[in-house]
């Protein structure tokens, strides 16, 4: 490697990658001055997993939802100080305490908002399975009607 390898690396704010090559004392004292990194491998294998892992760390992430479970309003209660809270039957997968909440009418969605407290009598649960009924309170929510069906997703990150 040598010092016209460490100036183009400077112009384009690089890395310089070596295979099987040794890095001229001159082009050492270049690079560390202007902050570059060489990196020299002897392995080829090594080399492409560095590379790779270099672009997922330059990739912003991908989100995607996902959609843990739904549950029928049965009844609406408006409780003083707290709001609307639907009564529910979970109908498949799982109501979450910590996920995101989106009422159905229909094919239209009213709201979306966090959950804000999950219930199953008087006891607060951090989830309720297929089947058994549950208190649902979404944050901000001011149109739940019975028959609405509450979807409960997660929004998580795509490998």
């Amino acid at each position: 490697m040598s010092e016209s390898d460490v100036m183009l690396a400077i112009a384009s704010q690089a890395i310089v990658i070596g295979f099987s090559v040794s890095v001229d004392a001159a082009a050492q004292r270049l690079a560390e001055s202007e902050g570059i990194e060489i990196r020299t491998y002897d392995v080829i294998y090594r080399v492409i997993e560095d590379v790779q892992l270099a672009l997922q760390g330059m990739l912003e992430p991908e989100y995607e939802e996902v959609v843990q479970g739904r549950a029928v309003v049965r009844q609406v209660f408006d409780i003083s100080g707290v709001g609307l809270v639907a009564g529910c039957q979970v109908t498949d997968g799982l109501a979450l305490r910590n996920a995101d909440a989106r009422v159905l009418r229909g094919s239209k969605t009213v709201h979306e908002g966090q959950v804000s407290s999950l219930k199953r009598y008087k006891e607060n649960v951090t989830e309720v399975r297929a089947g058994m009924e549950c208190g649902v309170g979404i944050e901000d929510a001011e149109d739940i009607k019975e028959r609405d069906i509450i979807e409960f997703y997660t929004v998580e990150q795509v490998r």
